[in-house]
């Protein structure tokens, strides 16, 4: 009897089993009369859109509400699981098409000046970008003589591969140099105290039950007593670790980071780092991120491992589209999240809301101002450049660090 029992209850799990594998290799039967769609299915490219986002109704609940592929353009079709008012699984079938409809970005000034003779380079000056295309046309409609003085009105033009176009005026004033002045004494000029803010004052405005107040250092504050600067109120600093000696440079330690992290650490303040990074390419971007683990690895980090890339000026010759740039930043701060350590992507607001736009890491925002209106998530908030602390005798960035994500 007992055989008989062992065998029915092998038998049952089996027909279990079995029928997960069925369910599994044989999906549910194509069913789209139980949903309607939203009018519109054009996706743009590198959105982040899931199921039930082009769902505009639904006789039941949708199962695989998963998130779509929108890195290529053209047709693609999406298949989805949902269960019918009769709870009963079906799977729907649609086609959506992925595109570009988004102008390049373009940063110029509403003027721009230059002395007769200049060699200024407009095309270097101007920032110019495109979210899909790596290499999009950008060059300035109209006729300017850096020999002559005179007022230029121009139009800067920026088309991507898929015919986005942006068009700006502006204006090019080539002034002939004023001749020499006597240079006037202190007596003649206005005094002007220098405007700082005091750490003691952040504190009193910033600090509360979620956040904590710090400082970034690098070697441009020179020599650093850490106990002042926890005795100050500090209770974390991120620490410089290097930076790379512009494109495809090499990387150098910044010649404080062991004397800062060390002291900064023996002083019981929570440490994290940094790399200024002129990265180009995801290849280049890992390799960093390599060197950074080195000189780290005898360190006990509590804080992020932050990315900062700020060669703006050096953009336009890299040949890179504002996605390929986010997953340059990706590919550093994937390398050190697979080794334990927490990334962070560092930016200036505009930056942020501009260029930064395809990536899922923690933010550490740059905003000098009394109180930020960037409204994406951040954890960390560098909110001056001006800073003064106990312990440092020359500016200092101050930070706010957020227990809870903002």
């Amino acid at each position: 009897m007992k055989k008989k029992i062992i065998i029915i209850s092998s038998l049952g799990a089996f027909l279990i089993i079995l029928g997960v594998v069925i369910s599994i290799l044989v999906p549910p039967e194509i069913d789209n009369t139980g949903y309607t769609l939203i009018e519109n299915l054009k996706v743009s490219v590198y959105s982040k859109v899931k199921v039930k986002d082009l769902i505009a109704s639904i006789d039941g609940k949708v199962v695989t509400n998963k998130t779509l592929n929108t890195e290529e353009l053209g047709k693609q079709e999406v298949s989805f699981v949902y269960k019918n008012k009769n709870d009963k699984e079906k799977r729907g079938v649609f086609t959506i098409d992925v595109v570009d409809e988004e102008k390049p970005l373009v940063w110029l000034s509403g003027s721009y000046s230059a002395r007769v003779g200049s060699n200024l380079n407009l095309e270097d000056e101007i920032f110019c970008a495109d979210n899909y295309d790596s290499n999009p046309t950008c060059k300035i409609e109209g006729t300017y003589d850096l020999n002559k003085a005179g007022t230029y009105n121009l139009t800067y033009v920026a088309k991507d591969c898929n015919n986005n176009e942006e068009r700006i005026n502006f204006i090019l004033n080539v002034y002939e140099p004023a001749p020499a002045t006597t240079t006037l004494t202190p007596d003649q000029t206005e005094q002007r105290e220098e405007v700082v803010t005091a750490f003691n004052d952040v504190v009193a405005t910033h600090k509360d039950e979620n956040t904590e107040i710090g400082i970034d250092v690098s070697k441009w504050q020179g020599d650093i007593d850490f106990k002042k600067v926890k005795d100050a109120g500090a209770t974390f600093v991120m620490v410089r670790v290097g930076s790379q000696q512009g494109v495809d440079g090499e990387y150098v330690l910044d010649p404080y980071f062991k004397q800062n992290i060390e002291n900064a650490l023996a002083n019981d303040l929570k440490v994290g780092v940094y790399f200024y990074s002129y990265a180009n390419s995801k290849k280049e971007a890992r390799k960093q991120a390599d060197w950074v683990l080195d000189q780290i690895k005898d360190y006990e980090l509590t804080l992020p491992i932050a990315f900062d890339w700020e060669c703006y000026n050096s953009f336009n010759q890299m040949e890179l589209s504002l996605f390929g740039l986010n997953e340059v930043a990706e590919s550093f701060l994937e390398k050190v999240e697979d080794k334990g350590y927490d990334g962070m992507l560092y930016g200036s607001k505009n930056y942020l809301n501009s260029i930064w736009k395809y990536h899922d890491y923690d933010v550490w925002l740059a905003h000098y101002t009394d109180q930020t209106d960037y409204d994406s998530h951040y954890v960390m908030w560098q909110l001056c450049q001006d800073g003064r602390i106990d312990g440092i005798n020359t500016a200092v960035d101050i930070n706010v660090l957020y227990k809870n994500e903002k």
